[in-house]
C-alpha cells in the first residue's frame, strides 16, 4: 500500500470544543475490565489526544480527541442550543420518575407541529416516512420518536425513568451523529429504531417479551451507528485510523458505537437508580445487540439462525433465545430500506450511494485503492443496490422460509409490504427477491 503522509479528517477526528469535553470526557471504554470500572486520571492525563494502555491487561483505553484545556474554542449558536436545549422543556418535564404523560402526542408541543402528532400515532406502521416526519420536528426526529416509543411502551413507569434524564440522553444520542453523513446519520437511527418498534410489536413476539428485551432494543436501535464516521472498516483499517488499533481491526466500527452508547448512557444517569449489577448486564446486553448488526459477521448469526431453524429448537420462553431473535430483528431493522415503499427506498438508495461515492472520493485523492461500490465512475445507484440487495438482505431476510410458497400464498398483498414482517418462528422470514433491472424500471 502506498504511503499517505495527510490522511483524511472524519467527523470523529476533528476537535471537541471545551465546553463539550468538561461536560462528556469522551472517554470510550475498551472490551476489558476497564469497561465497567474507572480509568485512571494519571493514565489518561498522561497520554491525552492518543491510545493509553491499562498497566493490568494491556488493553487499549483511548481518550477521543481530547483537546488542550488551555485552547480557548469558539462556541458555536448550535452548542450553545445544546447546552441549553433543556431550559425550553422545563414546562413540559417531568421531575419525578416513573411519571407517566397521559398523552404522549402532547408531549413535545414546543418542538413540533400537529402533523407531527398525527404521524407518531401511526408509527407502527411500516410505511412510516421518517423523513417527512424529521421536517416536521425540525431535524429532531430520534428524540421525539424514541421519546414516545419510551412512553408507548410504559417504560418510563415501569423502569422509574426520570423523563429529564430521558430527554437529555436522547438529546446527546440524536447530536453525536453526524448530519453531513448522507446516509449514517440521526434520521437513520430513527428509522432503525420505528422499523425495531415494528418487529416488537408482532403479536406472536410481543406477548413473550419483558419490559427489559423492549428497553434493551430502543437503546440499541437508536445508539446502533452512533458516532459514525461516514467510512467503512476497511477504510478505517487501511488508513491505520485509532479505532482499527484500539479494537484490533475486529468490529471497529460497531465496538465504537456501543463504547459511546455506554459513555452516553453514565453520562445521562438515566439509569443510576438502578443497581450496579443491573447496569453492567444492560450495558453487555446492549453490546450483543450493536455488535450483531456488524455486516463481516453476518454468516455467523445467520448459520446459527438456519440451526435453530432446522432444530426447531428456539422458544421465546427462553431469555437467551429471545435476546437472538432481538440480535436478528436489530440486523434486520438496520438493512430494510429496500423493503419499504418504492418512495422511501429510493431515496434511501441514493443516500447511502451518495456515501459510498464520497468514501470513493477521498480514497481517490490519497490513492488508498478505491473500495468496491464506492467508484462514482464505474458504478450506478441501480447496480449497488441490485447487488447490495442480493447479497446482503435477501442472504437475512429470506433464512428459513420457502419464497415460492409465501408468493403463491400471499399473491393479493403487496409483496413489498408483507416482506418487511420479521416472522422468524412466526411463519418464516420473507423479502422482495429482485431481478436484474428492479431499480431501473420502478
Amino acid at each position: 500500500m502506498e504511503v499517505c503522509y495527510q490522511l483524511p479528517v472524519l467527523p470523529l477526528d476533528r476537535p471537541v470544543p471545551q465546553h463539550v469535553l468538561s461536560r462528556r470526557g469522551a472517554i470510550s471504554f475498551s472490551s476489558s475490565s476497564a469497561l465497567f470500572g474507572c480509568p485512571n486520571p494519571r493514565q489518561l492525563s498522561q497520554r491525552r489526544g492518543a491510545i493509553s494502555y491499562d498497566s493490568s491487561d494491556q488493553t487499549a483505553l483511548y481518550i477521543r480527541m481530547l483537546a488542550n484545556s488551555e485552547i480557548e474554542v469558539s462556541v458555536s449558536a448550535r452548542n450553545v442550543r445544546r447546552l441549553l436545549s433543556f431550559q425550553r422543556y422545563l414546562r413540559s418535564s417531568r421531575f419525578f420518575r416513573g411519571i407517566t404523560v397521559p398523552n404522549s402526542s402532547n408531549i413535545l408541543d414546543d418542538d413540533y407541529n400537529g402533523q407531527a402528532k398525527c404521524m407518531l400515532e401511526k408509527v407502527g406502521n411500516w410505511n412510516f416516512d421518517i423523513f417527512l416526519f424529521d421536517r416536521l420536528t425540525n431535524g429532531n426526529s430520534l428524540v421525539s420518536l424514541t421519546f414516545h416509543l419510551f412512553n408507548l411502551h410504559g417504560l418510563i413507569e415501569h423502569f422509574q425513568l426520570d423523563t429529564m434524564k430521558l430527554r437529555r440522553f436522547l438529546v446527546m444520542v440524536q447530536e453525536d451523529y453526524h448530519s453531513q453523513n448522507p446516509y449514517h446519520n440521526a434520521v437513520h437511527a430513527a428509522d432503525v429504531t420505528q422499523a425495531m418498534h415494528c418487529y416488537l410489536k408482532e403479536p406472536k413476539l410481543s406477548k413473550s417479551l419483558t419490559p427489559w428485551d423492549v428497553l434493551l432494543s430502543l437503546v440499541a436501535a437508536a445508539t446502533h451507528d452512533l458516532d459514525h464516521p461516514g467510512v467503512n472498516q476497511p477504510f478505517l483499517i487501511k488508513t491505520n485510523h485509532y479505532l482499527a488499533t484500539l479494537y484490533k481491526n475486529t468490529s471497529v466500527l460497531e465496538n465504537h458505537h456501543w463504547r459511546s452508547a455506554v459513555g452516553l448512557l453514565r453520562e445521562s444517569g438515566l439509569f443510576a437508580h438502578m443497581s450496579l449489577e443491573n447496569r453492567q448486564l444492560m450495558e453487555s446486553q446492549i453490546g450483543d445487540l450493536i455488535l450483531a448488526t456488524d455486516i463481516s459477521q453476518q454468516n455467523e448469526y445467520l448459520s446459527m439462525f438456519r440451526s435453530h431453524l432446522d432444530r426447531g429448537d428456539l422458544c421465546l420462553e427462553n431469555a437467551n433465545h429471545r435476546h437472538f431473535i432481538l440480535q436478528m430483528a436489530l440486523k434486520c431493522a438496520d438493512i430494510c430500506n429496500p423493503c419499504r415503499t418504492w418512495e422511501l427506498s429510493k431515496q434511501w438508495s441514493e443516500k447511502v450511494t451518495e456515501e459510498f461515492f464520497h468514501q470513493g472520493d477521498i480514497e481517490k485523492k490519497y490513492h488508498l485503492g478505491v473500495s468496491p461500490l464506492c467508484d462514482r465512475q464505474t458504478e450506478t445507484v441501480a447496480n449497488i443496490q441490485i447487488g447490495n440487495c442480493s447479497s446482503v438482505n435477501s442472504s437475512r431476510f429470506l433464512s428459513g422460509c420457502d419464497l415460492e410458497k409465501k408468493k403463491k400464498k400471499k399473491k393479493k398483498a403487496p409483496f413489498r409490504y408483507v416482506s418487511y414482517r420479521l416472522y422468524l418462528l412466526l411463519g418464516g422470514v420473507c423479502v422482495c427477491r429482485l431481478n436484474g433491472t428492479w431499480l431501473e424500471t420502478r
